[in-house]
């Protein structure tokens, strides 16, 4: 998804959506972001299923039967 940074206000990153709808994000989540920035939000697949397999190790080793 790409989002267009609209405006900053207060610490408060306002994005505009393909769409057209407007979002709001934390200003951490874009630290170094300023008014007409595009960014591409992608989800990482591979980083995903690293930490699921990460996770599911600890819970197996937590509850084994």
């Amino acid at each position: 998804m790409i989002i267009t940074i609209d405006r900053i206000e207060n610490n408060i990153i306002v994005a505009e959506l393909p769409d057209g709808q407007f979002i709001d994000f934390p200003g951490k989540l874009f630290p170094d972001a300023n008014e007409g920035d595009v960014y591409t939000i992608k989800k990482d697949v591979a980083e995903t299923d690293i930490r699921r397999k990460r996770i599911n190790e600890k819970m197996n080793k937590l509850f084994v039967d």
